[in-house]
């Protein structure tokens, strides 16, 4: 039995691996590959980054190949997706500290080039710094990468299922979002209760997400099987975000495990 196989859905290249380790020990090696390309050929290199239970393995294995003195950061920036909006860096919610925790205390990533939406800015500021999160990943070229995860309800970063024509939604900008009922349930597992969900997020927009050179697609187990194949076999729709990847799919990779790629025939 093969170790992993190509599928090929509506122009989307979707590689299946047989389990979940394996899913993203691939995408630990494209984002490893990533930097020993665009270090070399332009002095630095890009990485979107996403949170979640699912990129937590690339996270471990980038920290390994870092500690093993085989992948450096000293010449990498990061720019995370999203943060819940207001909370505290400190608290072990929010993903500030899930990032210091999964990388960036275990790679040699300078503090200045580790950049997470901030959760503790004025409520008439958080306009402008979503503004101003753009503007530095502009200047610094734009992304070489984006690592992504899918939500249930299709959301990428915290793009959540909107109204609005694919165009429209493509062009979003980062910004303050309130969170769709389906993102609320599924945190009520790390925040313990309903009524203890933050209900907003700051969230890097889709036009940020969608101009990445590159874009890498984890979802792991069978929970992401339906959205999954909505997203692949479904209408190119703003209901459904991860769906307008396909607008952009010869950059697109989706790393899926088994029990994900179920419904993709």
């Amino acid at each position: 039995m093969p170790a992993e196989r190509t599928l090929h859905v509506a122009d989307s290249t979707v590689i299946v691996f047989p389990d979940a380790d394996a899913a993203s020990r691939a995408a630990a090696d494209r984002i490893a590959r990533v930097v020993a390309e665009a270090v070399p050929a332009r002095g630095k290199a890009v990485l979107g980054l996403a949170t979640g239970a699912t990129p937590e393995k690339v996270y471990d294995d980038l920290a390994a190949r870092a500690k093993a003195g085989s992948l450096s950061f000293r010449h990498v920036v990061t720019y995370n997706l999203d943060e819940y909006y207001p909370i505290q860096p400190l608290d072990p919610l929010s993903y500030r500290y899930y990032m210091h925790r999964n990388l960036f205390s275990r790679v040699d990533l300078a503090p200045n080039r580790a950049h997470v939406l901030d959760g503790t800015v004025p409520e008439a500021a958080a306009a402008g710094h979503a503004a101003e999160f753009d503007r530095w990943i502009e200047a610094d070229g734009g992304l070489d990468v984006q690592l992504l995860g899918i939500g249930r309800n299709g959301h990428i970063g915290f793009n959540e299922p909107s109204e609005l024509s694919p165009a429209e939604f493509a062009d979003l900008p980062t910004r303050m979002v309130d969170l769709h009922p389906v993102t609320k349930a599924d945190a009520v597992r790390e925040f313990g209760s309903p009524d203890a969900v933050i209900p907003r997020a700051l969230t890097m927009g889709v036009r940020q997400i969608l101009a990445a050179r590159s874009i890498i697609m984890l979802a792991t187990g069978p929970k992401k099987a339906p959205i999954v194949a909505q997203a692949l076999k479904g209408p190119v729709t703003a209901a459904v975000p991860a769906s307008l990847l396909r607008t952009v799919a010869d950059k697109v990779v989706w790393l899926l495990d088994g029990p994900a790629a179920a419904e993709l025939g």
